[in-house]
């Protein structure tokens, strides 16, 4: 399977100590390079976690070629998202990860799934990776590290099956 992801799904599946359990698997990862940037740009632990996971390789940097596309998504969207919507485009990808409400619009309206942090966070309790206590406890987790979710949607992720 192949993953497009945006800096937002690294960095606070990173702060929640949830990143090396979702890339524990054969799945290949990628970073737009504008992503990898904005991460390359920052110091702090969540920036480092993610550099390691460039560094060993399991997660790619690709730049998309498809400029008119980035361009014209970049009016709408910041950077990284108009370039992991672009190369997941590209690359035909299995899905692409998103939070930003406006950027997973776009990129349903282009035809791409698209998954978020929430239903990675709920996919790796499902395969037994992560260990949720309770719900209470994951949505104060997410709301001290900015995370901003409407608790009725968090419900809702986490009451399907």
């Amino acid at each position: 399977m192949q993953i497009i992801l945006n800096s937002s799904p690294l960095i606070f599946l990173s702060k929640l100590n949830y990143l090396n359990q979702f890339f524990e698997s054969p799945d290949n990862f990628y970073i737009p390079q504008s992503v990898a940037d904005e991460i390359k740009a920052k110091s702090d632990p969540s920036s480092q976690t993610v550099q390691a996971l460039i560094n060993t390789s399991n997660l790619k940097i690709r730049s998309s070629k498809l400029i008119t596309l980035v361009n014209s998504l970049n009016q709408r969207l910041g950077k990284g998202e108009s370039e992991a919507i672009a190369l997941a485009i590209e690359l035909s990808t299995d899905y692409v990860l998103l939070d930003d409400s406006t950027a997973r619009r776009e990129a349903i309206r282009l035809g791409l799934n698209i998954k978020g942090t929430l239903a990675v966070i709920k996919k790796l309790s499902k395969d037994g990776k992560i260990s949720i206590k309770s719900l209470d406890e994951l949505y104060q987790q997410l709301m001290k590290i900015e995370f901003r979710v409407k608790r009725s949607l968090f419900d809702q992720i986490f009451s399907e099956d």
